[in-house]
């Protein structure tokens, strides 16, 4: 940050987070970082990215499951829904109010799901399509509302997030306390990430320029700072991922075939 503080996005803290930036702008990099970040710890990593997997399929070897296109995600969500309720169920019968209550021995792996692109999930051609588009946010809604007890994390990405792609999208943003804004191609998308929280981050995430990449604005409810994340290569990223497979998590009840 430019306090010279570390950045650290923790997930117990702040459980959902929206992170958004045009090409080219650290957007990439910061999920790199991410996984990177993520992969060596014992959490379940699940990926939807709905442009044919071109992003995450890089670290499918620690992914538990990936959804690649639409239907897939629809499938996926609703396997995470219905993981969630189990959770619930468990902790219900244990008599506590998350999963930090439950032994050691009997509290079932955090889970973090990470969506690339969420434009691509919402954006509708046909009547089918949005039902498709409906069941999708309707699904990452109740995950961000039940999820962060239940340990099962949002991280929610895109170039272009806007009031445009309709209601669904409006109504997750509320349930995603964190939020990283990059630069960015259109002022919607800047107003989306920041403007329910500060006007003054809004005004700081508009002022990032073009050769500043890597730079944006980290905001929650506790404020807001300009930060700059690390670089990680997409390869770097890669390798990590690939290291650490042995680590995956099998959740066989997440199904995704086509």
């Amino acid at each position: 940050m430019e306090t010279g503080a570390s950045w650290v996005v923790d997930l117990r803290r702040v459980p959902h987070w929206l992170i958004v930036g045009a090409t080219r702008s650290g957007k990439s990099t910061l999920i790199n970082a991410l996984v990177a970040g993520l992969a060596p710890q014992p959490v379940a990593l699940v990926g939807i990215d709905c442009k044919g997997g071109m992003e995450l399929s890089l670290y499918e070897p620690r992914l538990s499951a990936l959804a690649t296109n639409r239907e897939q995600a629809v499938r996926l969500l609703a396997a995470l829904v219905d993981l969630t309720l189990d959770r619930m169920t468990l902790c219900r019968a244990a008599r506590v109010r998350n999963i930090w209550g439950l032994p050691d021995k009997e509290r079932p792996v955090p889970v973090v799901v990470i969506v690339d692109e969420i434009a691509e999930l919402f954006l509708v051609a046909n009547r089918s399509e949005k039902d498709e588009a409906h069941a999708a946010g309707t699904a990452l809604i109740r995950l961000a509302q039940l999820g962060a007890a239940l340990g099962v994390f949002l991280v929610v990405a895109g170039q272009r997030v806007g009031s445009d792609l309709g209601p669904g999208v409006t109504a997750l943003r509320a349930q995603l306390g964190g939020r990283v804004c990059h630069r960015v191609a259109d002022p919607g998308t800047a107003e989306m990430a920041l403007g329910d929280l500060n006007p003054d981050a809004l005004k700081a995430a508009q002022a990032i320029a073009p050769e500043q990449a890597g730079t944006a604005v980290l905001a929650s409810g506790d404020g807001w700072e300009r930060a700059r994340s690390h670089l990680i290569t997409e390869a770097e990223a890669e390798a990590v991922a690939a290291e650490y497979a042995h680590l995956t998590p099998v959740l066989s009840d997440l199904h995704v075939e086509a």
